[in-house]
């Protein structure tokens, strides 16, 4: 029964091809009948995720796709955003990986809450 109500919720089964993407935002979009798009992000798709939802109803969409037919999630480096630029505005090349950004992030915030006392 459970699964009988997750699929009556779902408004349609799509093909990934029928989606639109943006390579820019790493998001699928679809048109929904309210006017708005359902939206699913690539990781998303990468995580297993295979419900889009559309953020100004309640229909939600169930995407057919096989990873294999998915592009390749940019590298966590890729992620990062204008944040990473030193005073002068120029960007700071990244060296380290991984969890190492939030050591960086901390250590900054703790730095400026200090320098405010």
């Amino acid at each position: 029964k459970t699964q009988v109500s997750i699929t009556m919720s779902i408004y349609e089964e799509v093909e990934i091809e029928d989606l639109i993407y943006d390579p820019e935002e790493l998001l699928y979009t679809y048109p929904c009948p309210c006017g708005d798009n359902f939206r699913i992000t690539l990781e998303d798709l990468w995580d297993g995720e295979d419900i889009a939802l559309c953020p100004s109803c309640t229909l939600r969409i169930m995407i057919i796709y096989d990873e294999d037919d998915l592009p390749p999630l940019p590298d966590e480096s890729d992620f990062e955003t204008d944040d990473e630029d030193d005073k002068d505005g120029n960007e700071v090349e990244e060296e380290e990986k991984g969890d190492s950004s939030v050591d960086k992030d901390l250590a900054n915030s703790v730095q400026k809450s200090l320098a405010v006392k």
